[in-house]
């Protein structure tokens, strides 16, 4: 899919290259440079948009994240939940302690994509009140 982005963003972006005629003129070199910025801009924003809203990590096997919190450049505490169970846990650059055993876990919040679906599911019912009144 992104081959074909790619091929058809250079089709009509360069078109010295779709007729096989070399670069002439500083108009075709300016193009050539202005799309590149384009692309590498497209990656920086993807990867940005990838690491904002966390596509990488799956939250739906047996261990979840429940909470963490910073306490320096590269150490934090991480409040992990396996099975029923939940942990805390030291995590630094060299090396993950375990620090205890929750007795009374703490509440699991909910994923983010439940908590939007739960959102806008309120406010369109909150506007098809206002619509019928």
């Amino acid at each position: 899919m992104a081959k074909l982005l790619l091929c058809s963003l250079a089709w009509f972006t360069f078109p010295s290259f779709a007729d096989n005629k070399p670069l002439n003129s500083p108009v075709d070199y300016l193009s050539v440079l202005l799309s590149l910025v384009v692309v590498i801009a497209m990656v920086f924003m993807l990867g940005y948009l990838m690491r904002r809203f966390n596509v990488t990590q799956h939250g739906g096997g047996q261990m979840k994240v429940v909470g963490s919190m910073a306490l320096g450049t590269r150490e934090r505490i991480l409040v992990i939940q396996v099975g029923e169970e939940q942990h805390m846990l030291g995590v630094t650059a060299q090396n993950i302690n375990h620090l205890a055993r929750l007795e009374t876990p703490l509440e699991v919040p909910q994923a983010s994509g439940d908590n939007f679906k739960n959102k806008l599911s309120q406010l369109m019912q909150g506007h098809k009140g206002k619509t019928d009144e």
